[in-house]
């Protein structure tokens, strides 16, 4: 722990003093790829110019995918038994049926509990589990030497949160991306599309079953928080699937 505080501070004061370490190989275009951006554990913040601290707040992995996605060599591996979220590389978060989610007289299908694929984005995002906390590592990465704190996406000032650095002083601040457990005064997610029928007058008929052709997608006839945002295209502002003027209407007629 000491070792880990200390190469904490380090970076802190690195960080304080304005002094970032700088990427020969940053993109001078953009590129629409994942790699190198912000959710890319392995080349954080690239793309900037800026060394993230690998190895103290967080663990690199090797495999920018692997943070989310089960690494190749074990493709097929179940992540359920070992508490992880159904297809993906990630832990179910502690406070699943915890979550308080958008609800009105007016919302038919109500819903508890986001589907896997919401909890996927809250397993990082709701702040109460570190970025890298993953089901499955790549082979040959060592348990033994993870020296790092594992931090969270909390906009708590201590130290198992990234507010401890992104505060707004010491660096931006996290709070924005800390969604928390608190839902309600956010767009739905999980519920079945009210467009995938002409009864609903409010709402657009899909384009086809996996969505719409600009790129807002459903997911078993669901709306989740990848239905509107794609993390596989960073370069569009945050990372929306179509303008943001257009966004809405692509669903609501009105």
């Amino acid at each position: 722990m000491k070792q880990q505080l200390s190469k904490f501070i380090h970076a802190l004061l690195i960080l304080s003093t304005g002094c970032i370490v700088s990427f020969s190989a940053v993109a001078a275009e953009s590129t629409n790829t994942i790699l190198g951006t912000k959710h890319d554990f392995t080349g954080l913040n690239k793309r900037a110019g800026v060394a993230a601290m690998t190895g103290v707040a967080f663990s690199d992995y090797g495999s920018s995918c692997v943070y989310c996605h089960i690494p190749p060599e074990q493709e097929g591996a179940d992540p359920t038994p070992f508490g992880g979220i159904e297809g993906w590389n990630r832990f179910v978060p502690a406070t699943e049926h915890s979550y308080d989610l958008y609800n009105s007289r007016t919302l038919e299908n109500k819903v508890y509990t986001p589907s896997p694929i919401s909890l996927l984005c809250l397993s990082c995002h709701d702040g109460t589990m570190g970025v890298d906390m993953t089901v499955f590592r790549p082979n040959g990465w060592r348990s033994s030497e993870d020296a790092a704190m594992h931090l969270r996406i909390n906009g708590d000032n201590n130290m198992m949160n990234c507010a401890k650095c992104h505060n707004g002083r010491v660096a931006h601040n996290i709070a924005i991306k800390h969604i928390g457990t608190d839902l309600t005064n956010d767009h739905p997610i999980s519920m079945r599309y009210a467009g995938l029928s002409d009864k609903d007058l409010d709402f657009n008929q899909p384009d086809g079953p996996y969505g719409f052709n600009n790129g807002v997608k459903l997911y078993d006839e669901r709306v989740e928080c990848a239905s509107c945002h794609n993390v596989h295209n960073p370069d569009v502002e945050v990372l929306l699937r179509d303008r943001a003027d257009r966004l809405c209407e692509t669903c609501h007629i009105k």
